[in-house]
């Protein structure tokens, strides 16, 4: 016997579902998404080697840094974290159907953000030591959006003003427009607050404006003298580097507290404690918060922005064939590791017996 007729519709009906469901899910965020964890491990123990070689090297598209004992380097869709001594990947988060805009390291998490329009749409939190999701929000940042970040704060950069969120919640806390006919020229975060260059007249230099990090409050406004000036590090000071050279300002007040001679666009800042580190023309000066120079030493890198201190008080420092340990405070080597090929190492993070160098488009470990 044949079956009734409404039973041909229910299978039918059925089989209609399935398509439909099938269809919806391979066009789903969810179907898009690869996302991957993996246990918390220790970071690895033991001293640099003296002699460094390349253990391995990973490309990246994006940002790329250090954190949870993982070096998370970040691709055109997403961001994956690897193994600091076999390079392995360890957790990954990408999304086929986004793209990555920006992502930063804050609070032993991995903020980032991604674009599904034309604008970039959305956030997630993850925590960097095992890939797990904290959080996923909807935000409403510009396509070139840049993001910075100091302890409790994600800072988002956008041509005409800067909106913070919270690491832990993933909630805005406050957002700052320029005036009326300005643009921002750069943006940054750091103990000091948030700093935003800002240009209003093109016959005019720039101009710094301090906002408390957690509220937005107005704390200072600063003409700067040097048209060419560029905001380079926010720490203990504010650091401008322009055509004339690096001056520093204090965070209270915006106050000048030094000068380098050393200009141009090839200055590396980058702040560990309460001590920041201009890298131009060869040379490392280690800079203390009232903006006189502790030392200098030779150099072709330094090692990447933290806000404290070694336990251990030493930092690494390249040269070139070189890795040289010094005392933070005082400038002294402490070691010394050949690194025969080791040149131009941009900034640098020392985990035990292994050193990742990390650039614009690469990390690469040596040990």
């Amino acid at each position: 016997m044949r079956p009734p007729l409404r039973v041909w519709a229910w299978t039918a009906a059925a089989l209609a579902l399935v398509v439909a469901a099938a269809l919806l899910w391979r066009g789903s965020d969810a179907a898009a998404t690869v996302s991957t964890t993996a246990p918390a491990v220790e970071a690895p123990a033991g001293d640099l080697p003296a002699t460094l070689g390349v253990r391995w090297t990973a490309q990246a598209t994006g940002p790329v840094d250090v954190a949870g004992a993982r070096a998370l380097v970040a691709g055109p869709h997403g961001v994956r974290a690897l193994d600091p001594v076999t390079g392995a990947e360890a957790w990954r988060y990408t999304r086929a159907n986004a793209r990555l805009c920006d992502a930063v390291v804050v609070d032993g998490r991995v903020v980032a953000v991604f674009r599904t329009t034309g604008r970039c749409d959305e956030a997630v939190a993850l925590e960097a030591g095992t890939g797990v999701r904290a959080w996923t929000r909807n935000v409403t940042y510009e396509a070139g959006v840049r993001l910075h970040a100091t302890g409790g704060v994600v800072l988002a950069v956008g041509s005409t003003g800067v909106v913070t969120l919270d690491p832990g919640a993933g909630g805005t806390r406050w957002r700052q427009s320029t005036p009326e006919g300005c643009t921002v020229g750069g943006a940054d975060a750091g103990p000091a607050g948030v700093v935003v260059l800002q240009h209003c007249d093109r016959t005019a230099p720039p101009q710094l404006r301090l906002f408390d990090a957690f509220d937005g409050t107005p704390r200072w406004t600063r003409d700067l003298t040097d048209p060419t000036s560029t905001l380079a590090a926010v720490s203990e000071l504010v650091v401008v580097a322009g055509d004339t050279g690096v001056e520093f300002l204090a965070a209270p007040d915006g106050s000048p507290t030094g000068t380098l001679d050393a200009g141009g666009d090839d200055v590396l800042v980058s702040a560990v404690g309460d001590t920041t580190l201009v890298l131009a023309d060869g040379t490392v000066s280690a800079v203390d918060p009232a903006g006189a120079v502790r030392w200098e030493a030779p150099a072709e890198g330094l090692p990447s922005p933290s806000p404290q201190a070694p336990a251990d008080g030493v930092v690494a420092v390249p040269e070139a064939g070189a890795v040289v340990l010094r005392d933070l405070a005082g400038g002294a080597q402490t070691g010394r590791s050949a690194a025969p090929g080791l040149a131009g190492a941009g900034l640098v993070d020392r985990l035990g017996p292994v050193l990742l160098t990390r650039q614009a488009d690469r990390v690469t470990t040596w040990g």
